[in-house]
């Protein structure tokens, strides 16, 4: 078992932790108070490749792979959580449109995804009363001559008001997960509007916002993928999803755990520093340790993905225990630095908000226990010989 960086990979990590040190940690804040990502940084993430990691170098990729992908994601999140978040969803707009796109889709929309000329992609699947029950979305298509008419209501659409392309899911047919279909929107197209961006509790530089679909007409050539494959893309998005936030996840706890370390090393408290102390030890242990347990999960899915094996049940347990170890860490964090971690004065407290989401987003946790279990009973019939 291997368990080495390539020379690729290690330098995907280099020069992401560069960047992520020298020009997003220093304006996070402001970005944060702003509520806003400036066009011009997303276009520098793609001059450094991070808008298209896993991406073919034809349409303009790094074409790194999904362990680098990964390795990338968790120096940005570390950095600045919203922008993370920000690079996740073009990421998995471009592979979404990779993997099921016809040539024309893929030659027109990725290269604007991953050279920065779109601001950002987006992925409306979740609705008012379809969150966690993805198969229950309300959304219509239906067929007009060659084209399309979408109407219906999405929430929770990360960059929903400042992508170039959406990817929407809506009901072509009531055949349950069958009738799901998959289509291409561009922002600017007649009849999609976007709401006020939802006021967080974190990641506030990433605009949240719900959509309206009031007939808005696309082609049939913006639909993707087969009639009734909407389910199945979405699915097989979500899994790819699920890494990337096991790697956003340890990218905040990381943050957290080496601002613990050095605060715990200069605060004193009794005429000692907070480090001497074994409580404080035994926190930063665990912390590091949860970590060091979260990072791996992700590796091997992310690894497992990159060699084309299957890897839905090793994402939900990484995204499962990534976000729920790293949400303990970063309230470790805050409980180290005591009432100056309950300020804006300190950058844990920023991890905390921003950290919340990923117990939920992706899937929450309790779908990726559903997840799990639904995996491990199938193997269990399987081994049994039970259809």
């Amino acid at each position: 078992m291997e368990f080495a960086l390539s020379s690729e990979q290690t330098l995907v990590q280099e020069n992401t932790a560069r960047f992520a040190r020298e020009r997003l940690a220093p304006s996070a804040k402001a970005r944060e108070e702003a509520h806003q990502i400036d066009h011009a940084l997303i276009q520098e993430m793609a001059e450094h490749g991070l808008l298209g990691v896993n991406i073919p170098a034809a349409y303009g990729g790094s074409e790194a792979g999904v362990v680098a992908y990964a390795l990338a994601l968790r120096e940005v999140a570390g950095a600045d959580a919203s922008v993370a978040v920000t690079m996740a969803v073009t990421n998995m707009v471009s592979e979404v449109i990779h993997r099921f796109g016809s040539s024309a889709q893929k030659e027109n929309y990725i290269p604007k995804l991953v050279g920065g000329e779109y601001f950002a992609g987006a992925f409306a699947l979740s609705e008012t009363g379809a969150g966690s029950d993805a198969a229950g979305l309300k959304t219509r298509a239906q067929k007009d001559g060659d084209a399309w008419v979408l109407n219906g209501e999405k929430m929770w659409i990360t960059s929903g008001d400042q992508a170039g392309v959406i990817v929407v899911w809506a009901r072509t047919s009531d055949e349950g997960t069958k009738g799901i279909s998959c289509f291409l929107v561009e922002g600017d197209t007649p009849g999609l509007s976007a709401g006020k961006p939802e006021e967080k509790m974190g990641l506030r530089a990433s605009h949240t916002v719900a959509l309206s679909l009031d007939h808005v007409r696309v082609s049939d050539a913006q639909r993707l993928g087969q009639v009734g494959e909407g389910f199945k893309i979405a699915m097989l998005a979500l899994d790819g999803g699920r890494i990337g936030i096991g790697a956003q996840s340890c990218g905040m706890a990381a943050a957290a755990l080496r601002e613990s370390v050095s605060y715990a090393q200069e605060r004193q408290q009794f005429k000692k520093n907070l480090a001497s102390f074994q409580a404080i030890q035994f926190k930063l242990a665990d912390m590091a340790t949860h970590l060091e347990a979260a990072w791996a999960l992700v590796l091997q899915a992310a690894w497992l993905k990159e060699e084309n094996q299957p890897f839905s049940q090793q994402a939900a347990m990484a995204k499962l225990y990534a976000s729920e170890k790293a949400n303990a860490t970063v309230r470790e964090a805050v409980q180290i630095f005591g009432g100056y971690g309950y300020t804006e004065e300190f950058k844990v407290a920023r991890f905390y908000r921003d950290c919340r989401v990923t117990q939920i987003y992706e899937g929450t946790s309790e779908i990726q226990r559903l997840v799990i279990a639904r995996a491990l009973l199938k193997q269990a019939a399987q081994s049994q010989g039970v259809s």
